[in-house]
């Protein structure tokens, strides 16, 4: 039977042997989601910063959030208590766009993908379930064997061969980044050529929810008939929404361009 891929509060809240993180973040105030978590999360919620854990440090190219050396994420996670094995659900307060990353990067290395919390920490709190402050130890888990790299992603390099085979790509940012008319974080505005738009909020409603698979259809619309698929966004955190929009639809096959837009225009 396939595990329904987003979680419900009340369903967390009756879980046991579970570990929950965390993942909120903010890219204006890159220390606001880790003070967040300090005033209040979930119960046991250990929590990943977007930076310093679920990214590299950034570099001339390779984008603003380039995917850490799997070995040293797999170090990351075992300090956590996640394992391959390990039933995780990650959650944030921004419609997914920081779990999400999660849930791709655990996917990609053959783990146990996690379950998103429908709503975010909102729908926690709207529940009425408990919360505590302060930051709580972590529950050491047995390292896996360390992965050789991340699974279906690709560089710069790749893309034009990718085109040429017929891959179609998907900008997954907002509609005026995609065309060109406003940038507020990368030096140049635009898009790649060839790729189509599907901003990566359309996977959820405003409560941060997703939304079903008539929805989800409608979003992605004649885009899911493509072959094949390359997913990207400024740096390749949002572009990790439409990909579990794609895998929710049975699309387990696409393609993400880690580096995104920040590191295509890097070389521009």
């Amino acid at each position: 039977m396939k595990i329904n891929p987003v979680i419900e509060a009340q369903e967390l809240a009756s879980s046991e042997e579970v570990v929950i993180v965390d993942c909120r973040f903010d890219l204006a105030d890159p220390e606001a989601g880790w003070r967040a978590y300090c005033e209040s999360h979930i119960p046991g919620a250990r929590y990943l910063h977007l930076n310093r854990d679920l990214s590299a440090p950034v570099g001339e190219h390779g984008g603003r959030h380039p995917l850490p050396a799997p070995e040293d994420f797999i170090q990351t996670l075992a300090a956590i208590g996640i394992g391959p094995d390990t039933t995780v659900v990650a959650y944030d307060a921004s419609r997914f766009a920081f779990a999400a990353r999660l849930w791709w990067m655990l996917r990609s290395l053959g783990y146990r993908p996690p379950r998103l919390l429908n709503g975010g920490y909102q729908a926690w709190l709207d529940a009425g379930h408990e919360i505590e402050s302060g930051e709580g130890p972590g529950r050491p888990a047995a390292l896996a064997p360390a992965a050789q790299a991340f699974r279906q992603v690709c560089a710069k390099e790749h893309i034009a061969a990718l085109q040429a085979d017929g891959a179609l790509l998907v900008d997954s940012r907002e509609a005026p980044r995609y065309r060109g008319e406003m940038e507020p974080i990368d030096p140049v505005a635009g898009h790649i050529p060839g790729a189509v738009n599907h901003p990566w909020q359309g996977v959820t409603d405003d409560q941060g929810r997703l939304r079903d698979a008539e929805g989800l259809r409608a979003h992605l619309g004649d885009t899911l008939q493509s072959e094949q698929l390359v997913v990207y966004c400024g740096s390749g955190v949002t572009a990790c929404v439409n990909l579990f929009a794609l895998s929710c639809l049975g699309r387990d096959d696409p393609i993400l361009y880690a580096g995104s837009w920040s590191d295509w225009c890097s070389y521009m």
